[in-house]
């Protein structure tokens, strides 16, 4: 019988697991629980963090929102701080899953899971998110591009956990955009998914962006040749066509059973298109 620990506090946490280094941690268990069934994984023992309040709630200083790594997606959805400053993440909770994955999901396992195809992770890149990783004697923080380092791979060592997510308030975006393409409109996962931050000024002239691409290759995908090319130049038709073509010259795209790279490729400029319609909006 697999044993399964359920600490209450953090001093209890880091008791578990100097004495069982092997487990794996879980919140929600969304994702785990299923590669458990499946026979993909067969962890000696799981260590349960859903009670451990410390790791929950949204506090926020005056350039910051923390959140903690075990909120779940749900809370977060609905939390008038995350509504206010970061409407691209709430654009991708919308379309994450179901209702009841939301309520048992949270934003630590979406990272944690470092699947390209995690909707909330095109969003944190854009937005620039810091990771804080915490072990029984240290603390130390990475942005979300260094901390996952490749399929489902991060740069979490032994003894760590993921304690919260650090986002930066970023007030001069005034369009936040986030779409995502699947088989079907809900419960799918991406083929290809789309984040965008874009500062606009009154004139319609794009000054700052910031693009990311999910589902395409082995983590998020971003270009700074393409924000770079948008920049100074008018938010319309033309201006995205032209870095439509940029980033399909650039990306790699995967193959795998819900998509080819052909497809993909193309999907990633026409999704950049989309961002017309907010010229107007």
């Amino acid at each position: 019988m697999r044993p399964v620990y359920l600490p209450r506090t953090i001093a209890e946490l880091w008791k578990c697991l100097t004495e069982n280094p092997r487990a794996l941690l879980y919140a929600g268990g969304t994702d785990l629980l299923v590669n458990m069934r499946n026979g993909n994984i067969d962890p000696p023992a799981l260590i349960c963090l859903e009670r451990l309040a410390e790791l929950k709630g949204v506090e926020e200083s005056p350039d910051t929102v923390r959140v903690g790594a075990c909120t779940t997606l749900a809370d977060l959805l609905y939390h008038p701080l995350m509504q206010k400053h970061f409407p691209v993440l709430i654009k991708s909770l919308q379309v994450l899953g179901s209702p009841l994955i939301r309520q048992m999901g949270t934003i630590g396992g979406n990272i944690c899971n470092a699947s390209p195809a995690g909707d909330t992770l095109p969003p944190l890149y854009v937005l620039q998110a810091e990771v804080e990783l915490k072990s029984a004697g240290a603390r130390r923080t990475l942005p979300i591009a260094e901390f996952i380092c490749g399929l489902r791979q991060t740069k979490l060592q032994p003894g760590e956990i993921v304690s919260a997510i650090i986002l930066q308030k970023s007030p001069e975006y005034n369009i936040h955009h986030f779409e995502k393409v699947g088989l079907r409109k809900s419960l799918a996962c991406s083929i290809v998914s789309l984040a965008a931050l874009l500062n606009v000024s009154p004139e319609g002239i794009i000054e700052s962006a910031r693009l990311a691409w999910g589902s395409i290759g082995p983590a998020v995908v971003t270009s700074k040749a393409c924000e770079e090319l948008l920049i100074g130049k008018k938010l319309n038709a033309a201006t995205l066509a032209t870095a439509a073509a940029k980033i399909r010259q650039e990306v790699s795209p995967i193959d795998d059973v819900r998509a080819d790279a052909a497809y993909r490729r193309d999907v990633c400029g026409n999704l950049l298109l989309r961002l017309a319609k907010e010229a107007t909006s």
